[in-house]
């Protein structure tokens, strides 16, 4: 995980411009380099590191001295990048595992090199011979990316918006900062004058799609076919693998724990793989919430289970609402859910910084838009219509999930891992027939649970746990988070704001005190950026009113039996 900050055609002294590039410097903790391009002057580079592999050669950007011309700057982690180097034949000339994006650009051209990579990814590619700038984020966008480019062809890109929206032009930055989208990459002409216009914007991969780099993957040829059984084997295999492979790292690996399903499930096989490769040092796991909350009971019992090394952070009140502001300022949004969900996890990575030496943090993200684990997924009309909401949900994680996850870490320099979201994994669950992936018996992600009933993973009653959103499970039962939560903010917004907040933001009205609060603060930060959140993250198929699933029939009939 680190920040990477990039301009092309600036008209601003680059000494000013690159006090933008700070605004990030929390991505990228051990080392800050800033570097201009041989030939253009008004082209440079930024780049903070988080340094998690190749401690000697990792500084970016990357040049090799075998393509002098090629400029990279990224943010991610290439799972895959040794069995490229072998099955290409790859000559390299450090131990970094982006380098194989130089090799791959140089043998088959930015599309190639964009569908071979297997892992997260947000890169900045220069190729001076060609005079070509290239854009790429992985198919989730688990590692964030913006730009903006205006109608000159000066080019800003960054981590995160923050980086941006602060840059100095001769001309105003009419062009909005936006986020770049995730599965495509982006071709853009480099002219003398160090100013770019855009050629193509591609989109090499849907979540659908069984990825190109499957060819050269560990994993054998899976056995075909829909049987129950046969089913359930590939499950285990393809997450068992999409754990394996992300546990590449020179830096301390921990999990978060909430003790639901998901967490649980990467604890568990993470431990398990790390004994088999025998890490050396006992597994931490983090869980947060308030005292007695179900998620530290319920995380309690699995850290016993698996024998990890438990952390448990206790959650005040008044802790959760002083971070409200800081929250928001990092994650660059105002959505209700993302918010509440948030608190929790930035102050658990507050905690993972300040107290342990885990720097590589696995987390179990992507489960519930893959495995329809909301609870709303009970009222879906049919199994097509379920399948296709999932659909809808992973490509809109990088605005709300994928968001939270990544900004939440990296405010405190941790880097994330989502076994979840691996692209194999992925591509094989939403294969599968509409029919098997649906809630079964009343309850949510049957088929996952089902799938690892006879492992002995984990305990029975932490398999078949109901779903409980991160944001309700770190409170108690009797009052939620998100009720504590208004409780304190109606009394911080008059009645008469909020009946005029349509007319002060007529884009995305707030429609409850709770949601002007965090837009006044948003706006305070982001003011007139509000397009970035196209809309608010709410349950489909009912009547609700709040996102928060405790709030729904199923919730509250499954908690009064």
């Amino acid at each position: 995980m680190c920040g990477i900050w990039a301009l092309f055609g600036s008209d601003e002294c680059l000494s000013v411009q690159c006090l933008s590039a700070m605004k990030i410097a929390h991505r990228g903790p051990d080392a800050f380099r800033f570097e201009n391009v041989n030939g253009f002057t008004n082209c440079c580079f930024g780049f903070h590191r988080l340094a998690v592999v190749d401690q000697l050669y990792g500084m970016q950007p990357i040049r090799v001295k075998k393509f002098p011309y090629l400029w990279l700057c990224y943010n991610g982690e290439i799972y895959n990048f040794k069995q490229l180097q072998k099955q290409f034949g790859f000559d390299f000339q450090t131990l970094v595992d982006g380098e194989v994006i130089l090799h791959l650009y140089n043998k088959g051209g930015i599309e190639q090199t964009a569908s071979m990579l297997d892992g997260v990814f947000a890169f900045i590619l220069l190729d001076t011979a060609n005079r070509k700038v290239f854009l790429a984020r992985d198919t989730y966008g688990v590692r964030p990316l913006f730009k903006v480019l205006t109608d000159d062809g000066f080019l800003g890109v960054c981590s995160e918006a923050k980086g941006l929206i602060n840059l100095k032009h001769s001309t105003s930055l009419c062009s909005k900062v936006e986020p770049f989208l995730p599965g495509h990459y982006e071709v853009l002409d480099l002219k003398p004058s160090g100013k770019v216009a855009s050629v193509e914007l591609v989109k090499f991969h849907s979540c659908k799609d069984e990825p190109l780099h499957v060819a050269c993957d560990t994993v054998e040829t899976l056995p075909s076919g829909f049987d129950l059984e046969t089913v359930k084997s590939n499950i285990r295999i393809l997450f068992e693998n999409a754990v394996r492979k992300r546990l590449m790292a020179h830096r301390r690996i921990g999990c978060l724990l909430s003790g639901g399903l998901d967490s649980s499930l990467v604890a568990a096989v993470l431990l398990k793989l790390m004994k088999e490769i025998n890490i050396n040092y006992p597994l931490q796991t983090f869980a947060i919430g308030m005292e007695n909350s179900p998620d530290l009971l319920a995380a309690r019992k699995v850290a016993a289970h698996i024998g990890s090394e438990h952390h448990e952070v206790i959650l005040n009140t008044e802790e959760g609402i002083q971070a409200i502001e800081e929250v928001i300022f990092s994650l660059e949004t105002y959505d209700i859910t993302t918010i509440r969900a948030s608190i929790g996890m930035y102050l658990v990575s507050r905690y993972i910084r300040k107290k342990t030496d885990s720097v590589v943090i696995f987390s179990g993200e992507g489960s519930d838009e893959l495995t329809q684990g909301y609870i709303y997924f009970h009222k879906a009309p049919s199994p097509e219509e379920a399948a296709e909401e999932s659909e809808r949900l992973l490509k809109e994680l990088y605005l709300f999930d994928v968001l939270r996850a990544d900004r939440t870490t990296a405010a405190h320099g941790l880097e994330l891992r989502v076994p979840f979201l691996d692209h194999r994994f992925t591509s094989y669950y939403l294969s599968l027939p509409a029919e098997l992936r649906i809630p079964k018996n009343g309850i949510e992600k049957y088929l996952l649970r089902l799938s690892f009933e006879d492992s002995n993973l984990l305990p029975k009653e932490i398999l078949w746990r109901p779903k409980e959103a991160f944001s309700d499970g770190i409170a108690s039962v009797k009052k939620s988070w998100f009720s504590i939560l208004q409780d304190f903010i109606d009394q911080q917004v008059d009645d008469l704001l909020l009946e005029k907040a349509a007319e002060k933001y007529p884009f995305n009205p707030p429609k409850t005190k709770e949601s002007y609060y965090y837009r006044q603060i948003f706006e305070k930060h982001y003011s007139g950026r509000s397009s970035w959140l196209p809309h608010y993250w709410m349950p489909r198929w009912v009547k609700a009113t709040d996102p928060s699933a405790r709030t729904l029939k199923h919730y509250k009939s499954a908690t009064q039996e």
